[in-house]
């Protein structure tokens, strides 16, 4: 009986003393993608500063070559890429409806050979695979 509602005196509800009803998740998990086109992206040293668990801004983009559009920021406001055009038309619907989206990376892997090197280990690298996972911010 410790969870539940009772009637106390006079007819009137009230909760017991645990706690009956659990507070809201603020994040929650929809989905893990990568960060598509990030050869685009000339900014080797946000690229370096990546690692697991960084917070990505994703931002709906006016762009002619996609309706759906969303661009994967840091926060510096460099633009890594943006989130694939197949993972696009749910998430951008629901940023469009005012709901905040947040990519979290979940793993960096830099591939192919030439245009960057990678920090002090001298290894170069033509682009990035950034996998991220995409939360709903709910307050």
């Amino acid at each position: 009986m410790d969870k539940d509602l009772m009637l106390s005196g006079e007819d009137q509800l009230a909760f017991s003393h645990e706690q009956l009803i659990k507070p809201l998740v603020s994040e929650i998990h929809l989905f893990n993608t990568y960060v598509a086109n990030t050869s685009l992206n000339h900014d080797r040293e946000a690229v370096d500063k990546l690692a697991p668990g960084v917070e990505l801004t994703l931002r709906r983009e006016v762009n002619k070559f996609e309706e759906n559009a969303i661009a994967v920021v840091d926060s510096n406001g460099v633009k890594l890429g943006y989130i694939p055009e197949k993972d696009t038309v749910i998430f951008a619907r629901l940023m469009d409806a005012g709901k905040l989206l947040v990519a979290k990376v979940t793993k960096v892997e830099k591939r192919g050979r030439g245009k960057y090197s990678a920090g002090d280990s001298g290894a170069e690298y033509s682009y990035c695979l950034i996998s991220v996972g995409i939360y709903l911010k709910d307050y």
